[in-house]
């Protein structure tokens, strides 16, 4: 142990405001002074791994080696991001964007629909399919063509990357993240009279009360997103403008809700999100092209010229009103579609590519670093949406629209593309590499040998969960979700939410006396909290800064997507609360 160590044992509460302590100064820092992520980020890394020195004991090795795994999970990130930028850059050079934009015009003129067309379907989608935060990735630039305000964009984008997560990256959070529960969630199936049960019908359990978590918000949080873009960047500034499209958003609820309960109710978690995402986006296209719940009025964006000031960074708005074609309709998504036909062939396991794109001659990372037993990192190379299909597409995209000639959308464009997506990369490099290391030495606590609460290896994270599940006990079925939201915005990843709280949502469950069947509810509400926390996580927030041209802005967006973010929590402890009673 750290001999600097000032305390051999913390009580919870101790503990847990220690642990809060480096997020409470992010928050304080961008969300009320408006700091840009790049110097809040690495004063809150600071003041995380000083704790985890002074108050956990961990030696200055250890949390220098948890440094390092964090950087390179953070490179892993970046890569992503990168490959999201060059496909954005590629394909705007090629003309290929302006298409998109005519074509979506021809759809619907109206932001509404756009908003909910590319936001909520597309993006859902992309998250069912690759999860990582790739929705704010490639949807927002999207929304950002078509004129949208880059701020607009990115909180559309990451308001809505929250009811698909759970069953994102092909059922990731529920597969991986509750793993763990694996063994006793079979022994609690055989003990609630189900036949020979296995881990596959554990995670099915966890997944049909997961859509009932969700299920509300599949039809509020569309209404409430819209009313909310209309009124603060709508010109009339009127929450009744968006909320005037209501019958717009039920319907694409029941285009995205229908299908994605059927799958994860008869098949599992694996494919909900992703095929409910493009059936609905099928389907929902089709009935926009016929009218049916179309707004009659128009809604749009006022001039550029009358935009607040802080609504775009260093890229802008497309304020051009009138697009050509430049290509074919099909010639000019084809880079999405090809991105769409990889995520689905090498991420669902009956095609049987995935065991091939995560074999371990593809794996580069490190063990034990700097010789602390268990301080590892390692990145899936062929499994990072940025290398493939991100960066492979993008590459295609340059024969595929063209742009091998040295014209006017030649190589010169094409270098043009590349040296702008690496040079967006330097500011939400210093971000991410500060947050990631932040979750790592948060994760890596639990190796502490300090007792708090009477134990050993309680982590920074647990500490907080520890405390408030036994002063908040009463009512701790309307905090699950918000415990896995802390998750997701402390460690930018619902799998990693869940599998950092799948036990202790567990063991909570029983030393409060619950039911087996509400053991599986609290997990599902773990779930869910994990999803909507991406609203807030400040890894999705700096990736879609990144890709908008809005780093500096972080705080902004934060302010903003709480909102949404408690209004979820609200809901789904209403759910929660109505399922304990019920089971």
């Amino acid at each position: 142990m750290n001999t600097s160590v000032l305390f051999t044992s913390m009580s919870v509460g101790l503990a847990a405001l220690l642990a809060f302590l480096p997020i409470l100064l992010a928050l304080i820092l961008m969300a009320g002074f408006r700091w840009p992520s790049t110097r809040a980020m690495p004063l809150s890394f600071l003041l995380a791994a000083l704790e985890a020195f002074f108050f956990w004991g961990l030696s200055g090795t250890r949390i220098a080696a948890l440094t390092l795994a964090g950087f390179w999970d953070a490179f892993g990130i970046l890569i992503i991001v990168f490959g999201a930028l060059l496909i954005y850059y590629t394909m705007q050079a090629s003309g290929a964007m302006e298409t998109i934009q005519a074509g979506m015009r021809k759809v619907s003129p109206d932001r509404r629909v756009q908003a909910i067309i590319i936001g909520y379907m597309f993006g859902a989608f992309i998250e069912g399919a690759a999860g990582f935060g790739t929705p704010a990735a490639l949807a927002a630039p999207l929304l950002l063509g078509l004129g949208f305000p880059p701020l607009c964009a990115a909180v559309l984008c990451l308001v809505f990357n929250s009811f698909p997560v759970t069953f994102g990256a092909v059922g990731t959070p529920i597969l991986k993240g509750f793993g763990s529960l694996e063994d006793v969630g079979v022994q609690a199936l055989q003990q609630m009279g189900v036949s020979n049960p296995d881990a596959a019908m554990v995670f099915k359990h966890i997944g049909e009360y997961v859509t009932l978590g969700h299920l509300p918000m599949i039809f509020i949080l569309p209404i409430f997103t819209l009313g909310f873009m209309t009124r603060f960047f709508g010109e009339n500034k009127k929450w009744s403008d968006g909320f005037a499209a209501w019958k717009y958003c039920v319907l694409a609820g029941f285009c995205f809700g229908t299908p994605y309960m059927i799958l994860a109710w008869w098949s599992g978690p694996e494919i909900p999100s992703m095929l409910g995402g493009i059936i609905g986006l099928a389907v929902l296209v089709w009935l926009t092209r016929k009218g049916v719940c179309v707004p009659k009025d128009v809604w749009d964006f006022a001039p550029q010229s009358e935009w607040n000031d802080d609504w775009s960074g260093t890229v802008k708005a497309s304020d051009i009103k009138e697009f050509k074609e430049r290509m074919s309709a099909l010639r000019a998504w084809m880079p999405y579609v090809l991105c769409g036909l990889i995520l689905v062939l090498t991420r669902v396991p009956a095609f049987g590519l995935k065991p091939w794109i995560n074999h371990e001659v593809f794996n580069l990372g490190f063990r034990n670093i700097l010789g602390e037993e268990g301080v590892n990192s390692s990145i899936a190379l062929l499994n990072l949406p940025g290398i493939l299909p991100f960066i492979f597409v993008a590459v295609l995209t340059i024969f595929m629209h063209g742009m091998t000639k040295d014209d006017e959308v030649g190589s010169r464009k094409v270098s043009r593309a590349w040296g702008t997506a690496l040079a967006k990369m330097k500011a939400p490099t210093i971000a991410m590499l500060a947050s990631v290391a932040l979750v790592s030495i948060f994760k890596g606590s639990s190796c502490s040998e300090v007792l708090i609460g009477g134990q050993a290896g309680v982590s920074m994270p647990m500490a907080m969960a520890d405390f408030l599940s036994s002063a908040f006990a009463p009512v701790w079925p309307g905090l699950i979700a918000f415990i896995g939201g802390l998750g997701s915005f402390i460690t930018g990843s619902n799998t990693v939410s869940d599998m950092l709280f799948a036990n202790f949502q567990w063991d909570a469950a029983a030393t409060l006396g619950y039911t087996l069947d509400q053991h599986f509810v609290c997990i599902a509400m773990q779930g869910v909290g994990g999803a909507m926390g991406n609203m807030i996580c400040i890894h999705n927030i700096v990736s879609a800064c990144a890709v908008l041209g809005l780093i500096g802005h972080e705080g902004q967006i934060l302010r903003k997507t709480l909102i949404p973010f408690v209004l979820y929590g609200l809901v789904v402890a209403a759910v929660a609360f109505a399922l304990m009673a019920l089971v």
